[in-house]
């Protein structure tokens, strides 16, 4: 399950922030996880470099599969795990600390699948609806989500346990600067859709058959004017004058459905 570290130039006018993708986080390259499914995509995950496990009997029951031999576990209780957690998160039992993933680079991804869409986020901060998203993007198979490194949360244990394990399987670019980064995109033969509640155009009448982008805003600010002005297209989703707005991982996971089914 260890891998040794492998070093990468620096790749694409995006940029990246020092640290790479563990820049923000809390402790030098540290990221704890909590949660049976967070925790055994982890484990089964060849990129992780794990450090140590924490378990109750039943926590370690549950696990998929066995541990190798000699792996650091240390048996405890469940209140022990609740002091290693943050405050009231559901544990199950299973608390692992081990470094945080690898950087990814757009070039990386950005392989023109039109079936794997690229899912852009414009200052998502909520790890739980950054983790949402990530589930929905290994559900609908997206190639892999991208932020920008200053405005979006750090790799962790709320963000993990939302994710449901898609942590593990989907690739998590952070780049400096996001406008760039459309712009990359755009080169590399992505149709780039932004969504917008005051857009005119409906989702699903504004898809290419080709690569697409699908990139996103914070929920009441939505997309910042830059960011829009990179798209090649805004729209909305059909949703009727009942509510307002969705929540961005609700929107994240309709968009990618409506990506997927595209004829």
């Amino acid at each position: 399950m260890i891998k040794g570290e492998k070093k990468r130039a620096l790749r694409g006018r995006a940029g990246r922030m020092k640290g790479g993708r563990g820049s923000g986080r809390g402790s030098a390259g540290q990221v704890r996880l909590w949660g049976r499914h967070a925790v055994e995509a982890a484990l089964k995950n060849p990129d992780r470099q794990h450090r140590k496990l924490w378990a109750t009997p039943e926590g370690l029951e549950s696990l998929d599969g066995d541990l190798p031999a000699g792996f650091p576990v240390e048996h405890a209780q469940a209140a022990d795990l609740a002091r290693l957690v943050a405050k009231d998160a559901p544990h199950q039992g299973l608390v692992l600390e081990c470094a945080a993933l690898e950087d990814v680079f757009l070039d990386e991804v950005a392989d023109g699948e039109a079936a794997r869409p690229i899912v852009v986020l414009d200052q998502v901060t909520d790890p739980h609806n950054v983790g949402a998203i990530l589930r929905s993007a290994a559900a609908f198979g997206a190639a892999a989500i991208v932020t920008q490194d200053r405005h979006a949360p750090s790799e962790g244990g709320v963000l993990a346990k939302a994710a449901s394990g898609a942590l593990e399987t989907v690739p998590w670019v952070r780049v400096v600067n996001l406008a760039r980064a459309l712009e990359e995109l755009a080169e590399a033969g992505y149709w780039r859709i932004g969504l917008a509640g005051e857009a005119e155009a409906v989702l699903a009448d504004v898809m290419p058959t080709g690569p697409l982008a699908i990139v996103l805003g914070a929920e009441g600010e939505g997309l910042r004017q830059n960011i829009a002005a990179h798209c090649d297209v805004l729209a909305k989703l059909p949703i009727t004058s009942a509510i307002e707005s969705l929540n961005v991982s609700n929107a994240a996971a309709i968009a990618l459905y409506a990506v997927a089914t595209r004829s």
